[in-house]
């Protein structure tokens, strides 16, 4: 789909993983990137594994640094320009991380940017690690980095208040040149900023070619549902079964006349695709009636797409699934004439 950079997985964890990064560096043609602690095995495994590209990470919020790593500053500092060094002398890029950025002293997490950016990391990546960020106040944190390295910046953001794709494109906003996404947003908790959902934004808001094939979106969207075993909710961004779904009779009835009216026109079921459907439920409308009354070869009077409308919504308000079968089975009970059948009469 032309995917820029895989973080395939954390090769020192497991002899599994470490196997699994290899196949698929050795399988693809987006540079692969491996993770890697700022320990000297870790980054051995990574490299060992055939990645293009190392991101070395380590803790520099005070509260994991002293809770989580038992460590202090000026250690962390040490550990990391030693991490970026290793990776640059074995010839390859290096992404380097300050992990919990958004709750690291700022003027600790300067000086971390400028000590790995003298050790000559070619990216940093700044993560919101907990999710605690907001679009404005990660724009700030991205302005502040970008001014004090001449290293590449990359952002990492997670869900766990809704603002996850909103703080990655409020990096990009900043300065940023990358975004770490997932596909349909998996991640630690909440999850991360999704795949499918950065990516429509950047092509579709910010009318920006991202050199992504987006037609495929929803095919990988249901692979990864499928392989990870976790459901896709129906009303989820781009690739929900409701994202292009239309049950409200004042939206069916305008969307059937123009898409651009109910749909935000910049992005079209087609570009990620998927289909536009008509939902039929107690708020659908004659028009949605109409329009599946006709495609299942009928030919209704107004007093008929009525009557059906009327079966459609009583149907809906029991709570019960309304789909195409069941149109036809209220067109049979009305005896709604099918076209084919007017035609062999005519002959």
């Amino acid at each position: 789909m032309g995917t820029h950079v895989i973080e395939a997985g954390f090769p020192v964890n497991s002899d599994a993983e470490f196997e699994a990064v290899s196949d698929i560096a050795s399988h693809t043609d987006a540079t692969t990137c491996g993770l890697a602690r700022v320990v000297d095995k870790d980054v051995a495994a990574a490299l060992d594994a055939g990645v293009e590209m190392v991101h070395v990470f380590v803790s520099t919020s005070d509260v994991q640094i002293e809770d989580s790593m038992h460590a202090t500053r000026e250690q962390v500092k040490e550990r990391a320009i030693d991490a970026v060094e290793q990776v640059k002398d074995a010839g390859v890029d290096c992404m380097f991380s300050p992990m919990d950025a958004t709750r690291t002293d700022e003027a600790f997490l300067v000086e971390m940017v400028e000590a790995v950016t003298e050790a000559g990391t070619d990216w940093i990546n700044v993560p919101d690690t907990c999710g605690v960020a907001t679009p404005r106040r990660f724009y700030d944190l991205i302005d502040t980095v970008t001014g004090h390295t001449d290293a590449r910046i990359d952002v990492h953001t997670h869900d766990d208040f809704g603002l996850a794709t909103a703080n990655a494109l409020s990096g990009i906003e900043a300065g940023a040149e990358q975004a770490q996404v997932s596909v349909n947003g998996i991640g630690e908790r909440a999850g991360n900023a999704a795949y499918e959902e950065f990516v429509m934004a950047v092509e579709s808001v910010y009318q920006t070619d991202t050199g992504i094939d987006t037609t495929r979106i929803t095919e990988l969207s249901k692979l990864v549902e499928a392989r990870s075993d976790m459901p896709v909710p129906a009303n989820k961004p781009v690739v929900g079964d409701n994202a292009f779904s239309h049950e409200s009779g004042i939206h069916a009835a305008g969307v059937i006349e123009n898409s651009d009216t109910f749909e935000p026109g910049v992005m079209t079921p087609e570009m990620v695709g998927a289909t536009r459907e008509l939902v039929l439920g107690k708020h659908t409308g004659v028009n949605a009636v109409r329009e599946h009354l006709v495609e299942a070869g009928y030919d209704p009077t107004e007093s008929e797409v009525r009557e059906v409308t009327r079966m459609v919504k009583d149907r809906g308000a029991e709570k019960e699934r309304v789909t195409a079968s069941t149109v036809r089975e209220f067109a049979r009970d009305v005896d709604i004439e099918r076209v084919e059948d007017r035609e062999e009469v005519s002959v």
